[in-house]
């Protein structure tokens, strides 16, 4: 992941397999490739012939299973593991999955990636009902939807409750019976399904984790499915038929490994043709190519190839470093982007670099890279970026809440280029992000959300929309006609939020 990136929190990993002799050391070996998608904490819950046992701790996967005494208490032939960022909820063990409940009628465990959209309006009703949260995550809500539900049985449940959360969500459900799957009808989140040798099936979010405990690909799950993993294998059932793909075009971007296949497009080469594709939109008189370590290095290379520009290695990373975007002040910040890259002098120096980066968020990142640079001597700098600007908030499980920190939804690109001190400043355009991708040419967007780039979402906003309307400027208002006449309304003091609670399909 970029530099610039870590100002961005993403998601989570999810992990579960079923049927394996050592479970729990499988969901780590499993979780350790998901690392990337969430650094605050860790959990593992195994089923043990219907008894769940569960451990989960803050911080990083390692510090969290320090102990070879956990593994051996976690016994059983079934789990379901997770990592962690905050997209919702305190940064608390108490928001640390999977969570356990103990049920009456039997245990289960459950953790998601993601972030519901109408969960502030659900959970307020909820708790008028006298529900009882023991977190201030989100994902405890579908639990407390199950438990209420009239439904005959379990499935009937699960599907009732899955029909009124809105939002991105991917689930991991385990009971003593089975593990369970679910995507939202939208699939922003990714999760395949995959078999081992000895029969085993294991979910994840993202295909490198399949390949590190040794699966192989079986399929990945779709908007709307239910998958059911138990001891006879595997089905596959509907919740809902009012599907529209639209997955997270962030997790080609930068979210996801690019040794990952995301419905059977490979990142690292879905990464590489978006830097030939800027090379193609934006080329400029370089003598060099040279990516922002790590994520960028994909795009960098097509780049590269695409301009017959040599592709350098003309920034160097220090893997050993704190993450920049936990550090309390700007000038902390900016100190920690010091230390963690350094421009390589005796590359860079009396030439024309042309830096390739996945995005620019608050552009303070990219001022200090093109800083270094020209320390380093470089004669100058064009910063090229594998993606068109952000300028709108994601509701769906990445951590952009406001537009206020967005540089790009305050400043036109030459004023960005000024801001951040570059010769030029480039951006992926949009036709050029979903063509390079190269989802499904039928769906809207290539199949993918791109309302971080346009604003279009692909799903009502809930309980952020009236702060979504407020934010849009005037400017927003005449391009997003769909919010222009909410904006009218809730100027008028007729706008209403949808329902707080009851099913949509």
């Amino acid at each position: 992941m970029s530099v610039e990136l870590e100002d961005i929190h993403e998601e989570c990993g999810l992990f579960g397999v079923w049927g394996h002799p050592d479970a729990a050391r499988l969901t780590y070996f499993g979780l350790h490739a998901l690392q990337h998608r969430g650094q605050e904490g860790a959990g593992i819950v195994t089923n043990d012939h219907g008894r769940l046992i569960g451990h989960r701790g803050l911080g990083l996967l390692t510090q969290v299973f320090s102990d070879e005494q956990e593994f051996s208490r976690l016994s059983g032939e079934h789990a379901v593991g997770h990592v962690r960022y905050a997209t919702a909820g305190s940064k608390s063990v108490d928001n640390i999955q999977p969570f356990l409940f103990r049920f009456h009628d039997g245990d289960m465990a459950l953790c998601h990636n993601g972030n519901l959209t109408n969960c502030v309006s659900l959970r307020t009703k909820l708790e008028d009902e006298g529900a009882i949260f023991r977190s201030d995550s989100d994902t405890e809500v579908l639990m407390h939807l199950i438990r209420r539900s009239s439904q005959p049985d379990f499935m009937g449940q699960l599907k009732e409750s899955l029909n009124i959360v809105h939002g991105g969500f991917a689930y991991l459900l385990m009971t003593e019976h089975a593990l369970i799957g679910a995507l939202d009808p939208n699939g922003f989140r990714p999760l395949s399904l995959g078999r081992m040798t000895n029969g085993a099936y294991v979910l994840a979010s993202e295909t490198c984790a399949l390949d590190t405990v040794g699966a192989q690909l079986v399929r990945n799950i779709g908007p709307g499915e239910i998958i059911i993993v138990d001891d006879s294998g595997y089905r596959i059932e509907h919740y809902t038929d009012k599907t529209q793909l639209a997955i997270c075009s962030m997790e080609f971007i930068y979210f996801a490994r690019p040794d990952s296949n995301i419905y059977g497009i490979n990142v690292h080469s879905a990464r590489k043709r978006m830097g030939r594709k800027l090379a193609q939109e934006h080329p400029v008189d370089a003598d060099m190519v040279i990516g922002v370590p790590n994520s960028s290095l994909s795009a960098a290379s097509g780049y590269a190839e695409e301009s017959g520009l040599p592709n350098e290695m003309g920034l160097i990373k220090n893997q050993y470093v704190a993450r920049t975007f936990i550090q309390p002040t700007q000038e902390l910040r900016e100190q920690g982007v010091r230390m963690k890259l350094s421009a390589v002098r005796g590359v860079v120096e009396g030439k024309k670099v042309a830096i390739i980066d996945d995005s620019i968020v608050r552009g303070t990142t990219s001022k200090r890279i093109v800083r270094l640079l020209r320390e380093a001597g470089a004669a100058e700098v064009h910063m090229l970026i594998s993606s068109p600007p952000l300028k709108y908030p994601c509701f769906y499980g990445i951590d952009i809440a406001t537009t206020k920190e967005l540089i790009a939804a305050k400043k036109s690109v030459d004023d960005m280029r000024d801001y951040i001190g570059a010769d030029s400043l480039g951006f992926l355009s949009l036709d050029g992000l979903v063509e390079s991708i190269g989802m499904q040419e039928d769906a809207p967007y290539g199949g993918l959300c791109v309302a971080y780039f346009n604003g279009d979402y692909p799903t009502a906003l809930d309980d952020y929309e009236r702060d979504f309307l407020r934010s849009l400027t005037p400017e927003d208002r005449t391009r997003l006609p769909k919010y222009a006449r909410e904006i009218s309304r809730y100027a008028d003091n007729e706008y209403r939020a949808q329902p707080a609670y009851g099913p949509t399909a």
